[in-house]
């Protein structure tokens, strides 16, 4: 889907962008769009491209149990940009006993924050009867999926399930499970597709209509009055995954699953977009090494209850054999793509 940019026409995309501000306009009864943001660097490319449609912003935002002082910061920052705000939070024991389930089920940190960052801002909107939605980036379109799945107006319950990050679950699934129950879990309930269709809610991809760059909404961002960390958190980018402590326990996993980091993420971006070659990539993850985050895994296991020992269990229950295999003592990836890898001691 990357290599079909060269064909879009962006100008024409930009004039149907135009069109849907219109009607938001002409069907608003308050607000004109609300915009899901994290207080990131995407979070202000949404915010600014609202404004500069002269559009009434609401800017809603699941509250993390462990944003950090720098999200805290941009946050603030955003909302400074002229919008009004809805901090939601939810109860933190139930954040706590709802993260401890899914992974310990599922060896996934993050299913909690997917449901509640794609069902809280869009009840809001059908709520408030709110005509637009206004999400970042398509990732069934920046990371693969069917033109179908990737056009302007598709975030729906099919797109959440398949492209979500929530294991193909819904709140529902979780009704019973570590005692919890659908009123605990009532904030992760998204509305109906019927609920959404009454109250003429909306919901885009500004990715469609304008070529998405972390680097590019980044650059934005900062004049803007975003700020970016004293280094990449995780990855490679120092202006991404800054604002909460547990998103790199996330994307830990991966490497467990499917024998690549955040950092593959970042520099394959990098290639696609022409700032950096294959060999360059691959010579920076050789200088990366190891990327486990203990102290962002220390921090996870008291929120949840949760022993390190516990932690580590559940990540080898998730390693994927058809990849890893055990060879003296250490889990290796035989072919990995750099040969000289330094391969962990495991007990």
């Amino acid at each position: 889907m990357h290599a079909s940019r060269a064909t879009i026409d962006w100008e024409a995309r930009k004039r149907a962008f135009r069109k849907v501000v219109a009607r938001a306009k002409t069907r608003s009864r308050g607000y004109d769009c609300l915009v899901p943001v994290s207080g990131g660097k995407d979070s202000h490319w949404q915010v600014v491209a609202c404004l500069e449609q002269d559009l009434r912003v609401l800017a809603v935002t699941w509250k993390p149990p462990a944003r950090t002082e720098i999200g805290r910061a941009n946050l603030e920052n955003l909302v400074r940009l002229g919008v009004d705000h809805v901090d939601y939070s939810i109860s933190l024991e139930v954040e706590r006993r709802f993260a401890r389930e899914v992974f310990l089920r599922c060896g996934s940190s993050a299913i909690p924050m997917h449901m509640a960052i794609f069902n809280v801002p869009l009840r809001i909107a059908a709520a408030l009867r709110v005509p637009l939605v206004v999400w970042g980036e398509n990732s069934a379109f920046e990371y693969g999926g069917t033109r179908e799945e990737s056009r302007g107006f598709a975030l729906d319950e099919r797109w959440i399930r398949k492209y979500g990050v929530t294991h193909g679950t819904k709140a529902r699934d979780w009704v019973g499970k570590g005692g919890l129950t659908a009123k605990d879990l009532a904030p992760y309930f998204g509305p109906t597709p019927a609920q959404l269709s009454r109250a003429g809610v909306r919901a885009v991809f500004l990715g469609y209509y304008f070529p998405w760059d972390p680097l590019k909404t980044c650059q934005v961002a900062r004049r803007h009055g975003f700020r970016a960390g004293t280094g990449p958190k995780t990855g490679v980018y120092d202006f991404a995954d800054i604002d909460d402590d547990f998103i790199s326990v996330h994307h830990h996993l991966k490497w467990h699953k499917f024998g690549f980091t955040r950092s593959f993420d970042n520099l394959s971006l990098e290639i696609r977009n022409g700032r950096m070659t294959r060999d360059e990539a691959i010579a920076a993850l050789r200088k990366k090494g190891d990327e486990t985050p203990h102290g962002d895994i220390r921090r996870f296991c008291s929120f949840t209850g949760i022993s390190e020992r516990e932690f580590s269990g559940a990540c080898e229950r998730f390693r994927n054999r058809e990849i890893w295999k055990r060879v003296k003592g250490r889990w290796t990836i035989p072919g990995f793509l750099i040969p000289d890898w330094t391969w962990r001691k495991t007990v």
